[in-house]
């Protein structure tokens, strides 16, 4: 496995209050959007996001979609913990 320097970044395109207290359909629509990738296209790579607490899963959806609006291949989220709504 080699890991390179990604030709961009992920961003946050637009503040989105805080996910605490909301159902999993209002996490979602919370951060649709929210994220984009800026720089050179992915060309296909295959990503590993990576996201500290997982609840819903929102967060890793919209950011995987934004990945691959950008141009990447497959895209694989892991969380560090896991908390239930």
């Amino acid at each position: 496995m080699a890991l390179e320097p990604p030709p961009g970044r992920l961003v946050r395109t637009r503040a989105t209050p805080p996910q605490v207290g909301h159902d999993r359909r209002r996490r979602h629509d919370n951060v649709q959007g929210a994220f984009a990738w800026q720089g050179g296209g992915l060309a296909g790579r295959s990503i590993l996001l990576i996201d500290d607490v997982a609840t819903t899963g929102a967060t890793l959806d919209a950011c995987a979609s934004a990945l691959k609006a950008g141009g990447s291949g497959p895209v694989i989220g892991a969380a560090v913990a896991r908390v239930s709504v």
